[in-house]
């Protein structure tokens, strides 16, 4: 599945109710996901850290779709194969 077709799932299946509970509030559903992320990833659960990741991904473009921003596009426009600031593959960049 490409990022633009589980976008669209997403949409489908959840957006009469993230766009009713708005930019803000769903923002915060995110913000906990990462939280649930971190925990997972703290503990070293595998199956917890598999199922927080595919939260945190549909959370994110929950928030894409509501604000009209197409995440497959903005990550292809970001990152067209090379590093976006020293413009290498791989990276060369001297900062972390």
């Amino acid at each position: 599945m490409h990022i633009k077709e589980f976008q669209e799932l997403i949409r489908e299946l959840y957006f009469h109710r993230d766009e009713k509970r708005g930019l803000e509030k769903t923002f915060l559903w995110f913000s906990e996901e990462i939280g649930e992320l971190a925990e997972a990833l703290r503990k070293g659960d595998k199956e917890a850290m598999e199922e927080e990741f595919a939260d945190v991904l549909a959370w994110l473009v929950s928030l894409a779709n509501i604000v009209g921003i197409d995440v497959e596009e903005a990550a292809k426009k970001k990152y067209p194969g090379v590093c976006p600031y020293c413009g290498k593959n791989p990276c060369e960049c001297e900062k972390e």
